[in-house]
């Protein structure tokens, strides 16, 4: 094995946690190879809520610290990312026959003031029966609340986060399965091979990072050959996507019979991103999907209190996933802890560290503090940093949103108001590396509808690891939402043509 250089960390998974762990550590000075077996953010951490929050209904289970720890990473993260992170305020209709109004009051309080809130405004009650809020809403729910929480787009998160890992030196692998990983002469000794080309690659690393979430004891066991007393209970949450039926941007949170509460989110301008149930999940994680039982009981959750009845036939998308919850032995599947649990191996002098849990909302916190329990292997390495430093694209002076867009408008008058906010949400401050020297819309090369160019399919195939046309139009876009079936078809053609060693 003394052909094999030596790396410092090998991570596995191309999820949140496993990209803000590359991310953290490549920062760190240390020499980082990350693996996915499928694309960037392609199981769970694509198919979420789509918020960061502290996670209002975990007070109801006593989760005060995560909360708190959850509400300062929710301004952490609007700092580091304001184009792909932004406020939203949720109106909550309250109804007698489930929490009392003081009840929900409370917790709204404890909401308002256990994280420190600086940046987003607080709660508020509402008259439904006067407060604009409350026009799509039955009239027999007259009173509401309003708070504020923050919406992500998800999938691009993690990729950002393996952006930033690579021009800080890290090594990512997409479509790279880890097929083995063995302990020898006090390191691990890992192969890979690529779902693409079929290469395998060998490395050595001092440390192994198993972030594989859904598929964590698969990896420990399976893969390394290793086990652990702790364990992930996967919990399926699955969402609905409608047009959206009602005016203004705020998003509104519905409690339902059951407890449950329903996220009813405005999605892409004109659509609703409804969610989430949790429901134990048995199968196999890659097999998930929303059942019509499912649907059914979104669809029933929304129409409890909207004026406006959805049917089945308004369901234009549905997606699902496995949320990897630490099973702290809960009965009730809405009762597992949200938080994280590390355990690190050390046998044999080749430590692998093991993360169980975690939420979308802590993941620079966790991969900071899994960072911490390697100090001893590490002692020279970087300390601290990913508090105060933005993600690609997110350096926006003064972290404002609404000016970075005047400047667009400036710079780039000639393209429309829908493409420069896309650019923007998406891009940010990176949007030259799309736009190039470009004076027109015929500079962004060929046009496949809405505002997908080709130009920006360039740019994600080679700075993002995009490998196929789905890559594109769903996870590091949203594209497929807002192009008509043949239009993603004359895309995947044009895309497999253009890179046919990716088909």
């Amino acid at each position: 094995m003394t052909d094999i250089p030596m790396i410092d960390l090998f991570v596995i998974g191309g999820g949140i946690n496993g990209a803000g762990v590359a991310r953290d550590a490549a920062g760190r000075g240390l020499s980082v190879v990350l693996c996915e077996k499928d694309d960037l953010a392609e199981g769970t951490s694509s198919r979420s809520g789509k918020l960061v929050h502290g996670g209002l209904r975990y007070l109801e289970y006593y989760e005060f610290r995560l909360v708190r720890e959850a509400l300062i990473e929710r301004e952490v993260l609007l700092r580091a990312a304001p184009h792909i992170i932004w406020p939203m305020r949720f109106v909550l209709p309250h109804s007698p026959d489930d929490r009392p109004a003081w009840l929900v009051r409370l917790g709204l309080f404890l909401y308002d003031n256990l994280g420190g809130r600086k940046k987003l405004p607080g709660s508020r009650t509402l008259d439904l029966r006067r407060d604009p809020e409350g026009a799509p809403i039955l009239s027999k729910y007259t009173k509401g609340f309003e708070y504020s929480d923050c919406w992500v787009d998800d999938a691009r998160l993690v990729v950002l986060n393996a952006v930033d890992a690579a021009e800080r030196g890290a090594t990512v692998l997409t479509r790279s399965a880890c097929t083995s990983a063995r302990r020898e002469d006090g390191a691990w000794t890992v192969t890979t091979k690529s779902s693409t080309t079929g290469q395998e690659r060998t490395f050595r690393a001092k440390v192994l990072v198993n972030a594989a979430g859904p598929w964590v004891t698969d990896v420990l066991t399976r893969v390394a050959g290793a086990n652990s007393s702790r364990n992930v209970r996967l919990v399926k949450g699955s969402h609905i996507i409608v047009p959206k039926f009602w005016d203004g941007q705020q998003a509104y949170l519905v409690q339902n019979h059951d407890k449950r509460v329903i996220f009813i989110n405005p999605y892409e301008g004109d659509k609703a991103l409804i969610g989430t149930t949790d429901i134990q999940y048995e199968g196999r994680a890659e097999d998930v999907a929303a059942d019509e039982a499912e649907i059914a009981y979104l669809l029933a959750a929304v129409n409890r209190y909207f004026r406006e009845k959805l049917r089945r036939e308004d369901v234009l998308s549905t997606f699902s996933g496995v949320r990897p919850l630490f099973d702290d032995g809960q009965g009730n599947p809405s009762a597992v802890t949200r938080d994280y649990v590390f355990d690190l191996d050390e046998t044999g002098g080749a430590p692998m560290l093991n993360i169980f849990g975690g939420k979308i909302t802590t993941f620079r916190e966790l991969a900071e503090r899994g960072m911490h329990k390697l100090d001893k292997i590490f002692p020279k390495m970087g300390k601290d940093w990913t508090e105060t430093a933005s993600l690609p694209g997110g350096d926006i002076e003064d972290a404002d949103y609404g000016l970075f867009i005047e400047k667009m408008k400036a710079d780039y008058p000639w393209m429309t108001r829908g493409l420069r906010k896309h650019y923007g949400r998406l891009y940010g401050s990176r949007i030259a590396m799309i736009a190039g020297d470009a004076t027109d819309l015929s500079g962004l090369g060929r046009h496949f509808g809405g505002n997908l160019y080709e130009a920006e399919a360039r740019y994600l195939v080679d700075h993002e690891w995009a490998l196929r046309a789905e890559d594109i139009l769903w996870r590091r876009t949203k594209h497929r939402l807002h192009l008509s079936d043949a239009e993603q078809q004359a895309f995947t053609d044009w895309f497999n043509a253009e890179y046919p060693e990716m088909a």
